[in-house]
């Protein structure tokens, strides 16, 4: 397939074309630079098309991240296409689907986000669905979030504690907290991070 370098003046000349390159780096390469013009038709299909279908698992991946960059007219078709893809065998393909998700910040997929949130999957998939909770949200996230900020492994906790920083109420606030005191360092900085963050917004 030759050097990388010597593929990039065509890609960057016809980003497009190179989604259909044999060489896997390449395409990855295509998609990231296509991110921004995801709003397009044309694009959206392409880009979706290899999130379906591509052999390599890693542009299979930055494809359906990049679905969740389309948002307006298209975000019915792009939660369409993730609702077939999210339940990909491959861990990296359910986390890259979570955090298109979170692009989207649309409820749809609330309880598939939970579903993956709560269970006992992949760590980074995981985490990748308590981030999008936050994004989208939604107040039907918040007894999950505060399930998972105490009982979860410690990087779903520490993201949890952020993921609510979203949310108001006695409850959160007592979740959040409560990890001021967690045994592990990065959830306490984490949350350390939001308790500031709150009592900064609350002072006049």
């Amino acid at each position: 397939m030759g050097d990388l370098s010597t593929h990039l003046e065509d890609l960057l000349d016809d980003p497009v074309g190179a989604l259909g390159h044999a060489d896997p780096a390449v395409r990855r390469l295509a998609i990231s630079a296509l991110v921004g013009r995801m709003r397009e038709r044309d694009i959206f299909d392409a880009v979706a098309a290899l999130a379906g279908h591509d052999d390599s698992e890693r542009v299979r991946a930055e494809a359906t991240e990049a679905i969740g960059h389309c948002d307006g007219a298209l975000t019915p078709d792009a939660l369409s296409a993730l609702e077939v893809i999210r339940d990909d065998e491959s861990a990296l393909i359910v986390e890259a689907a979570a955090t298109a998700y979170g692009e989207l910040t649309d409820p749809q997929p609330l309880p598939w986000l939970i579903d993956l949130a709560s269970g006992d999957g992949d760590s980074m998939a995981r985490e990748a669905a308590v981030a999008a909770l936050g994004a989208i949200g939604d107040e039907r996230a918040v007894s999950t979030l505060i399930a998972l900020a105490t009982s979860g492994p410690p990087q779903v906790r520490r993201r949890s504690m952020v993921a609510l920083s979203v949310f108001d109420g006695p409850e959160v606030e007592a979740a959040v907290r409560s990890g001021l005191e967690d045994r592990n360092p990065m959830v306490r900085e984490a949350a350390e991070m939001v308790v500031g963050e709150t009592l900064r917004a609350s002072r006049p």
